[in-house]
């Protein structure tokens, strides 16, 4: 007989206030139909929104950041005895352009439209990459969890580290996690979860404690990440067109380090003191994981972990020398940059696999939990048998990502907004503030960092310039703006991937149980971050070396 989860007993269901309303949240959410048939619907109404749009002739102008095209442009994969055009020396990141642009509504009833979704609809699933992103790493994470090594590995992080201060360093390692893309999301996010089920703490606060930290303070990081590179690139045409001197990649630095801290310290309080408290004691219902019992023997148990550090060891030998030295193969091939757009940036994934598949293997033959290489090919066939659902919904997802950019609905609400914040006259603060909110709206709809930010900035960084805001201080003001509302937006692509995690634990869960989880994250993280960017810019406190709020 299975037992009743605590989320549903009665005190937490009659609680008043946030409690009350994040219960309704949920009981609402969890009623809406299931996500494969929740994008069905929206494909649905995508299609007849933009057909209206086009029929009544909607459209906008303006001017936006496009990526500057490079006729036969090798990367470097390609063969380098073809013909081709060399580009430019100097070339290290996509570079971009300002450009006037008419953005009209395309409709996909029409025949253009129609033909696009039989024709791409293979090549939309295809190249949606979290796909192929989603087995790679749980290839790695697959055979470490198999092994016992994850196990292993949990039990010694909770042994080594305070009980108070598990959460916050499970949060910073999400914030840092960023660097490497998807493996936050991907390894991270369960780990978490077992890591609080192993002392006792409920398994959902700490998935959505690490989820909070890979998705709601994605945009800022103690380290640079390629995505710095890329918005800064587009800033710096937006700033040319207003005849200012460009800003380098270090303009948000003291910025992004001071608040990939801060914001981790408060995502942890909003861990301890909502999430957890809501959801009560933790009781696994029949079927669901419990915490793990050490199956193998201690001794064994250390071998195997001296056994994973040679493993891991062995990886990061070989990284280093594939890439320390000049003219190396994960250096980029003319400018031998390392970060940036290079081939050790794009290996990232790749490399965080290799270390868990490695490792675990490692751990395996000394703890003698594999014995053969037929067990590894069994860990990865149980891992890949596990994420079947998940590939139908991500099937119906890519399908609705295409078709909603095909219509242009996104980009013609977001210039529309950009139009009425342009022409609101207000001062500097209130224009900041409704620059957040408006970039915090569309995060719902559009939630990647580039595309908003190629179309917002030749909008208001001549236009904060002309208020005497230096463009820092509006990529800043990007930055606190873009990252909360990725933890609750449908759009996530990994939303469906965090729901299979937390099904681990209850398996009635939904998706109106993940948005329940996460609002609060979401709300308080936005509401703090937003007024200690304000106090930030108030005070003058300068955003990167060099760089002042002010111009």
């Amino acid at each position: 007989m299975s037992t009743k989860s605590p989320k549903k007993a009665a005190p937490a269901q009659s609680g008043g206030g946030m409690q009350g309303f994040l219960n309704a949240v949920e009981r609402i959410g969890n009623k809406t139909p299931h996500p494969v048939l929740m994008f069905a619907y929206l494909i649905v109404l995508v299609m007849v929104g933009s057909a209206l749009l086009s029929l009544f002739g909607v459209s906008v102008t303006d001017q936006i950041a496009v990526p500057i095209e490079h006729l036969a442009e090798p990367d470097y994969y390609e063969d380098t005895t073809a013909q081709v055009v060399q580009p430019p020396s100097d070339y290290e990141e996509e570079h971009f352009e300002i450009k006037e642009v008419t953005i009209t509504a395309n409709s996909l009833l029409s025949v253009e439209g129609i033909r696009f979704i039989f024709s791409q609809f293979v090549n939309n699933f295809a190249g949606f990459s979290v796909v192929a992103v989603t087995f790679i790493a749980m290839l790695g994470a697959g055979v470490a969890e198999e092994s016992g090594m994850l196990n292993a590995l949990i039990r010694k992080l909770v042994h080594v580290t305070p009980r108070k201060a598990l959460a916050y360093l499970l949060i910073l390692i999400g914030v840092i996690s960023s660097i490497a893309s998807d493996a936050g999301y991907l390894i991270l996010v369960p780990l978490g979860a077992a890591a609080f089920l192993s002392v006792g703490r409920h398994p959902l606060a700490g998935l959505a404690a690490c989820f909070a930290g890979v998705a709601s303070i994605f945009m800022v990081n103690p380290i640079i990440a390629p995505i710095d590179a890329m918005i800064t690139e587009i800033a710096n045409e937006a700033i040319g067109v207003a005849g200012g001197a460009p800003i380098s990649i270090v303009a948000n630095l003291f910025f992004s380090i001071a608040f990939s801290f801060i914001m981790a310290f408060v995502v942890m309080l909003v861990t301890e003191r909502l999430v957890e408290p809501r959801l009560g004691k933790y009781v696994p219902e029949a079927g669901a994981a419990a915490a793990s019992a050490e199956d193998v023997a201690p001794e064994g148990e250390a071998r195997g972990l001296k056994f994973a550090g040679y493993g891991f060891l062995s990886v990061l030998v070989l990284i280093v020398l594939l890439t320390a030295f000049p003219g190396a193969p994960l250096r980029h091939p003319e400018t031998g940059a390392i970060i940036g757009q290079t081939p050790f940036m794009d290996s990232l994934l790749f490399m965080v696999m290799m270390f868990f598949l490695v490792s675990g293997i490692a751990y395996g033959i000394g703890a003698k939990t594999i014995h053969s290489a037929n067990d590894v090919i069994k860990a990865v066939t149980k891992t890949f048998a596990g994420l079947g659902g998940m590939v139908f919904m991500l099937l119906m997802i890519s399908q609705f990502i295409a078709f909603f950019n095909y219509s242009n609905m996104p980009r013609l609400a977001a210039v529309s907004l950009a139009g009425v914040l342009e022409h609101a006259n207000i001062g500097a603060i209130p224009l900041l503030i409704g620059f957040m909110l408006v970039i915090v709206v569309l995060d719902l709809i559009m939630p990647g960092a580039l595309p908003k930010w190629a179309i917002f900035a030749p909008i208001f960084v001549p236009l904060f310039m002309r208020l005497d805001i230096a463009p820092q201080t509006l990529l800043a003001a990007y930055r606190v703006a873009d990252s909360p509302m990725n933890s609750i937006t449908p759009l996530m692509v990994y939303l469906p991937i965090i729901l299979t995690f937390a099904q681990r634990y209850q398996k009635d869960a939904g998706i109106g149980t993940i948005v329940a989880l996460m609002m609060p994250y979401a709300i308080i993280v936005l509401v703090v971050w937003m007024f200690l960017f304000i106090v930030w810019f108030v005070l003058g406190i300068p955003l990167g070396p060099g760089y002042l709020p002010g111009v």
